[in-house]
C-alpha cells in the first residue's frame, strides 16, 4: 500500500530556512516514516531570490506571497521560520485554511499573540508543532528519560546558561535587536530554548521569576539588508535604536520546590553556542553543553563512595539511546543539524498516527514557555517577583 504524501510550504528562508530545508531533504532517507514530505513550495521575498533558493534546497515550487500558499489546497503543512512578529498572522491564516503548523520558537513576539496562535489551534483542532530543536538531540532525551527513571531522586537546583558572542558592538541593527519584530532579545531568542529543556528534562513548570536585564549596546548601525543574524551595511553608517535586552537573568522556583537560575547573553566573548544546564537532585545531577552535544555527564550519588564522580555517558548507542538506531554505529557522533531532522521525524510520525520518540511542543505547550519568557521581562522592567500564572 502507497504512503499518503504531507505537502510542506516553509515560510521564510534564512538561517532557520536553511536547517528545515536540509532536514526535510534528509528526514526520509534516514526515518522510516508512515508519511512522505514533500518539499512543495518555499515562500521569500522578492530580495531573497526564493527562486534560487528553491533550486538550490530541493524545493519544487517558490512564492513571495504567504497568503496565496496557505490557502492553497495541496499544501499540508506549513513550516514558518520568519521573524517572530509575523508567526501570528501566518500560523493563525494556515490553521484557518486547515493545515497542520510548524513554527520556529519562541511560538511569538508577544504573550496576546502567542495566546491568539493556541486559542486558534484550539478551534482549528489540526496538529501544531514548536521547533524547540533542543528536545531531539540524544543526549538531552537521555537526561529526560534519567530524570524519569528516578535516577536523580528530588531535584533542588536547575541552573542554565546559554552564552553567545556574536552581538557585539559591529554587529548590524537586524531584526533581532528590535522588539517590533523580536519581542525579546537574548531572552527570547536564547532562554527560551532553556527554559522547554528544563521543563522538558524535569517535568516540572515554572511558578515565579525575578530577572535582571541590560541593554549594553543602544544604538547599532542600520543595515542595508537584514539577512538574518548578519547584515551589509552602507558606507554612510548611521545608527538606529537597540531596543532589547543584549542580556537578561533570572531566578526562579518550580513546581516541586526545586530554584533555578538562568541567564541568556549574547555578549558573552569567547561564547560562541554556549547552551548549558545543569540539574542536582538528592540521589545524583546531570549536566549537558550543547558544544560537546554527544555527551551527557553523569553524577550518581548511590554508587559506593569509593566509585563516586562524574560518568562521561557518549550518547551514541544505536540500541539504548534516543534517535541514534536511524543513523551511525555507536560512536559515531551526529551534529546540529541532525535535531532537525530528528524534529521532522517526529512531525512525521505524528502526522502519519504513530507516537514521537520524545514529545513534541505544540502551540499550548509552547505557551507555558513563552509565559515564562513574559514573567521574566516583567520582572526584569519592576525589579521584583513576578508568579507565572499571573500572566494571562
Amino acid at each position: 500500500m502507497a504512503k499518503r504524501t504531507v505537502n510542506v510550504a516553509l515560510i521564510g528562508q534564512k538561517f532557520m530556512g536553511k536547517a528545515h530545508s536540509n532536514a526535510y531533504m534528509k528526514v526520509a532517507k534516514f526515518f522510516d516514516l508512515p508519511v512522505i514530505p514533500v518539499m512543495h513550495t518555499t515562500v521569500g521575498r522578492e530580495i531573497e531570490d526564493p527562486e534560487s533558493f528553491a533550486k538550490h534546497w530541493g524545493w519544487q515550487n517558490f512564492d513571495t506571497d504567504w497568503k496565496r500558499v496557505v490557502n492553497s489546497p495541496e499544501i499540508d503543512l506549513v513550516d514558518i521560520v520568519t521573524p517572530n512578529d509575523l508567526h501570528e498572522d501566518i500560523a493563525i491564516a494556515a490553521l484557518k485554511a486547515g493545515k497542520a503548523v510548524a513554527c520556529e520558537k519562541p511560538l511569538a513576539h508577544t504573550w496576546k499573540a502567542a495566546k491568539a496562535m493556541v486559542d486558534a489551534a484550539k478551534t482549528a483542532k489540526k496538529p501544531t508543532f514548536v521547533s524547540f530543536n533542543y528536545r531531539r538531540v540524544p543526549a538531552i532525551a537521555l537526561a529526560r528519560q534519567i530524570v524519569r527513571e528516578g535516577r536523580l531522586g528530588r531535584i533542588y537546583h536547575v541552573r542554565a546558561q546559554y552564552l553567545q558572542d556574536w552581538g557585539g558592538p559591529d554587529t548590524p541593527l537586524v531584526w533581532r535587536f528590535e522588539k517590533k519584530h523580536a519581542g525579546s532579545g537574548a531572552h527570547g531568542d536564547l532562554n527560551a530554548h532553556l527554559i522547554d529543556m528544563a521543563r522538558f528534562i524535569t517535568g516540572q513548570e515554572f511558578t515565579e521569576v525575578s530577572g535582571m536585564q541590560e541593554t549594553f549596546i543602544k544604538e547599532r548601525v542600520i543595515p542595508v539588508e537584514d539577512t538574518g543574524i548578519s547584515a551589509s551595511v552602507a558606507k554612510r553608517k548611521a545608527k538606529g535604536k537597540s531596543t532589547v535586552d543584549d542580556a537578561l537573568l533570572f531566578m526562579c522556583r518550580f513546581t516541586d520546590g526545586a530554584i533555578g537560575s538562568f541567564e541568556a547573553s549574547r555578549l558573552a566573548t569567547g561564547n560562541k553556542n554556549g547552551n548549558q544546564i545543569e540539574i542536582n537532585g538528592e540521589k545524583g545531577s546531570l549536566y549537558f553543553n550543547f558544544e560537546r552535544m554527544n555527551e551527557l555527564m553523569f553524577y550518581d550519588a548511590t554508587q559506593p563512595e569509593h566509585l563516586q564522580g562524574w560518568t562521561d555517558i557518549l550518547a551514541t548507542n544505536p540500541s539504548v539511546h534516543p534517535y541514534f538506531n536511524a543513523w551511525w554505529p555507536v560512536g559515531h557522533i551526529i551534529g546540529y543539524e541532525h535535531t532537525f531532522i530528528n524534529a521532522f521525524a517526529d512531525i512525521f510520525r505524528v502526522l502519519g498516527g504513530q507516537k514521537p520518540v520524545v514529545p513534541l511542543p505544540d502551540f499550548a505547550d509552547a505557551l507555558k514557555t513563552q509565559q515564562v519568557l513574559e514573567a521574566s521581562l516583567e520582572s526584569a522592567k519592576h525589579k521584583n517577583w513576578v508568579k507565572v500564572n499571573s500572566i494571562k
